[in-house]
């Protein structure tokens, strides 16, 4: 909010619609609100009137109140502090500009990072055969290498996305005021207050395309929040790898050992359980449920105005927040530091008896069962298998 009222006030002082004096307070007051310095004074509710205008008009008068302190003239939180805005294009452009910069500044960085994680282990693993699993049942050998891989891949591609609508928060409603008509703003002001906006945030903001639509709908969050749940799905998955991988020690799979990071059971003495993988599971669910969440708000437009703007910006900003630590431990304290189990990953791609699947083209699918399940029953290596030379023959 301190950040758009500043680039409001400088707005307004180059279009001449506001004295230097009053500006001067105004920018000076602004910067102190948006560092955080009068965090105190704002004490309204998320759950309010689905404008924001109770949250809007907070920023106002602490502002105001503060401008007319260091400027010694008064300044009125309508008249100066407001001008050339409403509620309406505040609050969705408040929106955008906090969702791009948590984005930009916490969760891309934490998903780049774990990408890197995730690649540095993989090249470690290249060359660490183990059974492939299909509806958790053996299936034929994969490199671990190649697994990790996938998990790159499908984090990459959320990279992709999330870097696109990003950028699209970047296309800022303010200016549209009430109705999305422009009333009572300058001709000039939303072009001036993007250039402001990009100069103290360093950034290519842009007044949006179409004021009616930004206005009166949220489809922008609602892409934001859709490409969180995918990432939150994506996360969730590479946590049940690893702890279906983990699982044991010694009746599971026992394939890899995650970190110990407490013990596991209050009354179990010795046993060690999966928390970083159920810790990220659970803010996962946190970010699929805060979805549907913003699906339901963004749905919330009645004619020119959305209506339940404050819970989609506090479901949108949570998930950001907790989706980015949720990146931090997983790559930090899971991935990274895990062991592989060298023994017990051979032993049980010995024992596959899936492994047959290769000799498909040879001896056809029929015959090949029969080995199979011949192995499996003797609880031998297929390669122990006694068959005839004539099993060769489809």
């Amino acid at each position: 909010m301190g950040v758009i009222k500043e680039a409001a006030a400088r707005a307004n002082k180059s279009l001449k619609l506001i004295d230097a004096k009053r500006a001067r307070g105004i920018i000076k007051a602004s910067k102190e609100v948006w560092s955080g310095k009068h965090d105190d004074q704002f004490p309204i509710d998320i759950f309010q009137t689905g404008s924001g205008t109770s949250t809007n008009m907070n920023a106002n008068e602490v502002i105001g109140k503060l401008a007319t302190k260091y400027c010694g003239v008064e300044v009125d939180p309508n008249d100066h502090v407001n001008m050339s805005q409403s509620s309406n294009d505040v609050i969705p452009t408040a929106i955008n500009i906090s969702c791009h910069c948590d984005l930009e500044q916490i969760l891309l960085p934490a998903l780049d990072s774990l990408i890197n994680v995730v690649d540095d282990k993989s090249k470690k693993l290249k060359g660490v055969t183990k059974t492939g699993r299909t509806h958790l049942m053996d299936a034929m050998p994969i490199d671990m290498s190649q697994e990790l891989n996938a998990w790159k891949s499908q984090l990459q591609s959320s990279q992709e996305s999330l870097l696109v609508v990003t950028d699209k928060l970047l296309f800022l409603p303010q200016g549209g005021t009430a109705v999305g008509t422009g009333i009572n703003a300058h001709p000039r002001f939303t072009k001036e207050f993007a250039k402001e906006v990009s100069k103290l945030g360093k950034v290519k903001a842009k007044p949006s395309d179409d004021f009616f639509r930004s206005l009166s709908s949220q489809d922008t969050s609602l892409q934001v929040s859709g490409e969180l749940r995918n990432l939150a799905t994506i996360l969730m998955k590479i946590s049940n790898d690893l702890r279906w991988m983990n699982s044991g020690p010694l009746t599971g799979l026992g394939e890899i050992e995650l970190k110990a990071l407490q013990p596991g059971s209050s009354i179990m003495p010795g046993k060690v359980n999966p928390v970083i993988p159920e810790s990220v599971s659970m803010v996962c669910a946190d970010v699929i449920g805060n979805d549907t969440t913003v699906a339901i708000a963004a749905q919330s437009g009645n004619f020119q105005l959305n209506v339940m703007l404050p819970v989609v910006a506090y479901n949108l900003l949570k998930s950001i927040n907790i989706l980015s630590g949720a990146l931090s431990i997983l790559g930090n304290k899971a991935i990274k530091t895990f062991k592989v189990n060298n023994k017990r990953i051979a032993d049980n791609l010995k024992r596959n008896p899936i492994l047959i699947t290769a000799l498909n083209p040879v001896i056809g699918y029929t015959k090949a069962a029969e080995i199979a399940k011949k192995a499996y029953k003797e609880g031998r290596p297929i390669l122990d298998v006694p068959f005839g030379r004539d099993q060769f023959i489809p």
